[in-house]
């Protein structure tokens, strides 16, 4: 059998997934802050062009993709998937590993899949500046692309943590064209009360956040850009999961558990989503599991509940999982995944119970990304490890049991711009972190608004 599985430039998906159509409870709407109140796509519209609000409240069962944006997918999509010969070997383990890989992206991850439609409707719309956040600068490279393709002027918020971190990202996004900015900064209100509170604060995706929503509703000219959780997001990275399942039947196979890394949904929704169809429409079987690192559980430890997307509670109220708005997760390696909160339609899936989440340390997550490494050739992103962990485990089960299952994995990204973290795993610098019950209960304290 071979090991790399590809696919014909003619197999780019037509439309875009939208679970929403078959999801058996539909999401709870967003709330105005000031009245409790259900918002309407007018609230949106100073920060999204129209036909990206309108994808975020549709419920049509699948979205046409427009040809332009097609045609900038065809430079790289169609994306290889791989059976992972190699470590299913060193794992000793009747189980069929195959993982979808997208670090052959021009940004080296997933984030592109819906960086491309985002700047070209903010084009269709005449806007001509975007401002994003970032984490681990994957989106914001993706982003800063995307932006000087359509000349759109792009400015990013990259979280301290991993500004300090991870240069060569910086570097990637102001080759691009980005202005990037370590986040908090002084360049906005939301930042300088920030560091008035802490001047020595890491940062986080929340933060981040309220800096570009701040920058984007203070000119005419400007939108915002969001790399996850919202739905339009979510809806764009589901070419993954339509492409994996052709795939997978040229292999002859069908997965018994999908697995992804989570930050704030749209790794996950992207690779999941067309198979969760298969279960709501067909009575399908699969098992889809979120990853998410220990020291940022929301998922796994976090309550539903009604939540600013926000640090500074700029965004509407989002029900969602979360560990609470102000909550600053450890200043982990996955820079990624460190969001409070998780996107609204994966919340009500979980909540649902027709997803699961399981939570990693980052010790765990490096050893399995060492391992894939020498086994598979490719060097992961540190939030790619997330999901290669819970693959080793459900690998490791199969063994115990006897049971040949199929683990499809979502890859999301190579790991070429974080060698200082994985200098840091191999010199035994890093560290593992705890995460309190009192530290989450004191975030959470501060919630006041239930969700139902």
């Amino acid at each position: 059998m071979n090991r790399k599985i590809l696919l014909p430039e003619s197999d780019i998906p037509t439309h875009w997934t939208n679970i929403v159509a078959d999801m058996p409870n539909k999401p709870l709407p967003p709330l105005n802050p000031a009245t409790g109140e259900p918002i309407g796509p007018e609230a949106l519209a100073p920060l999204f062009p129209m036909e990206l609000i309108k994808q975020e409240v549709s419920t049509e069962p699948d979205i046409e993709i427009p040809d332009e944006v097609r045609d900038i997918y065809s430079q790289w999509r169609p994306t290889p998937m791989f059976r992972a010969f190699g470590l299913e070997k060193a794992l000793d383990t009747p189980a069929h590993i195959y993982y979808k890989y997208e670090g052959v992206s021009y940004a080296g991850s997933h984030k592109p899949n819906t960086a491309i439609p985002q700047a070209w409707y903010n084009k269709q719309e005449g806007i001509k500046r975007i401002t994003t956040e970032t984490g681990a600068g994957q989106w914001g490279s993706a982003l800063s692309y995307a932006c000087q393709l359509f000349g759109i002027t792009c400015e990013v918020y990259m979280v301290r943590t991993s500004f300090d971190s991870k240069p060569y990202r910086k570097l990637l996004m102001n080759t691009w064209g980005a202005e990037v900015f370590s986040s908090p900064s002084t360049r906005t209100k939301a930042g300088r009360d920030i560091l008035a509170k802490d001047p020595d604060c890491s940062g986080s995706l929340g933060i981040a956040i309220s800096e570009a929503v701040e920058i984007a509703a203070q000119h005419d000219d400007a939108h915002y850009a969001l790399g996850s959780v919202l739905n339009h997001v979510l809806l764009h990275q589901t070419i993954m999961g339509q492409e994996a399942k052709k795939q997978l039947e040229i292999a002859g196979e069908y997965p018994d558990v999908i697995i992804a890394p989570f930050g704030g949904g749209s790794n996950f929704a992207g690779l999941t989503f067309p198979f969760l169809r298969d279960n709501m429409r067909n009575g399908g079987k699969v098992r889809c599991v979120a990853s998410e690192p220990a020291s940022c559980p929301k998922l796994t430890r976090g309550v539903f509940r009604y939540d600013f997307g926000d640090t500074a509670g700029m965004t509407p109220l989002l029900p969602m999982y979360t560990l609470g708005h102000n909550f600053v997760p450890a200043p982990i390696h996955a820079g990624g995944l460190r969001y409070h909160g998780a996107g609204v339609v994966v919340s009500q899936l979980l909540k649902d119970k027709l997803i699961e989440a399981i939570a990693h340390p980052q010790k765990e997550c490096f050893e399995a990304g060492i391992l894939f490494a020498k086994t598979e050739g490719i060097l992961p992103a540190p939030e790619a490890t997330h999901g290669i962990a819970t693959a080793i485990r459900e690998a490791n089960a199969a063994k115990e049991s006897g049971e040949s299952k199929v683990i499809l994995l979502n890859l999301c990204g190579h790991g070429h711009f974080d060698l200082a973290s994985y200098e840091s795993f191999l010199t035994g610098k890093l560290e593992d972190h705890e995460l309190t019950q009192a530290a989450i209960d004191a975030s959470l304290a501060e919630l006041d608004t239930p969700a139902s």
